[in-house]
């Protein structure tokens, strides 16, 4: 009979506050979620000091519900798993603390996690990562591709130079009217418009695996704001349809090169912004096209985004290798995988 791991997990990297309870890595006894979503919206984006006062409001209520809904006692417990970076500092610290607390007034080992990992283990809730395996990052603060030679095991071979794919949607849809967060209503405007700007696909044929938004983001700022000097009326469908075009040409073609330069298993769709129609749709039609024999895995719309779900399927697996932290755990706003810089020679 197989052994009941139990993790209570916790994240707070950004503006949800959430814990979980998971079972061996991938099974979801609870996943309390407390979105600060309507907070931020008149900010136009998350304010770092009223995230961190919104975790401090909600942490202890979410280990309650985490505990009950999942049946379980904390004497039934085996671990605790928490975000340490990266992210905002400030709410970092919110789950850390309340973490090594848990931790320490029960007598459970701590096991830290990278919240990326975190993204990329939302895919265990699907089927087992298959290794070596690439993962392809997308969120409102990263966009990079990872490559993992064996489980545990993550090497950054392309990042984001400038803004991330989802940062550029949240400013993008300030341009458009579209309150925060904009990534879903963009992608729903954009399944009813046409390419018909043809914005520029940045860093596309350069000799590497990085990704650059910038030039997109003001390519498409300019054009909205020359037409309103003009007094033109420009298609809000096509803008859309036209944005989100050149950041899926440019995100997918990368991958398709660095799926195809690496021996792989298996490709790794998760973050924020893998939950796009446009991205995931474009891709699985790729990669069926170009590696129909690659097997594609995409985190579960429903686990794309921040929660402690993935952050107890990540550190099951960092305690299957010893991954442990002490009181001494402190918040890593900046913390990011090892870099590969010559992962193109």
């Amino acid at each position: 009979m197989t052994k009941k791991n139990l993790i209570l997990a916790f994240e707070s990297s950004c503006d949800e506050t959430s814990v979980a309870v998971i079972e061996n890595g991938e099974k979801i006894l609870s996943n309390i979620v407390a979105t600060q979503i309507n907070s931020h919206k008149r900010f136009g984006g998350v304010v770092p000091e009223v995230a961190s006062r919104h975790h401090i409001e909600q942490i202890t209520i979410c280990i309650d519900e985490a505990l009950q809904k999942a049946h379980v006692k904390t004497s039934d417990l085996t671990a605790v798993a928490v975000t340490y970076g990266p992210g905002l500092v400030g709410a970092l610290l919110v789950g850390v603390s309340a973490a090594k607390s848990f931790a320490y007034a029960n007598d459970l080992p701590l096991v830290p996690v990278n919240h990326m990992a975190g993204h990329i283990y939302a895919a265990r809730f699907v089927k087992p990562i298959v290794f070596p395996s690439m993962a392809l990052l997308v969120s409102g603060g990263h966009t990079e591709l990872v490559y993992m030679p064996y489980e545990n095991e993550f090497q950054i071979i392309g990042e984001t130079r400038d803004d991330a794919a989802g940062e550029a949607y949240d400013k993008i849809g300030r341009v458009l009217g579209i309150t925060y967060p904009a990534g879903k209503p963009i992608d729903e405007l954009a399944h009813q418009g046409k390419d018909t700007f043809h914005f520029p696909r940045a860093m596309v044929h350069d000799d590497n695996f990085d990704f650059s938004f910038s030039g997109l983001k003001s390519a498409f700022i300019n054009t909205v704001h020359h037409a309103d000097q003009v007094n033109e009326t420009l298609n809000r469908a096509d803008l859309a349809a036209s944005f989100q075009q050149s950041v899926v040409d440019v995100i997918v073609k990368k991958t398709l090169v660095a799926c195809e330069k690496f021996s792989i298993k298996q490709l790794v769709l998760a973050g924020g912004v893998a939950a796009n129609q446009g991205l995931r749709e474009t891709l699985s039609k790729k990669l069926s096209e170009k590696q129909p024999d690659l097997d594609f895995v995409k985190a579960p719309l429903k686990y794309c985004g921040d929660n402690a779900a993935m952050i107890g399927a990540a550190g099951y697996v960092a305690m299957k290798h010893n991954v442990f932290a002490d009181a001494s755990l402190n918040a890593e706003p900046s913390l990011e995988f090892d870099w590969v810089p010559d992962a193109i020679k």
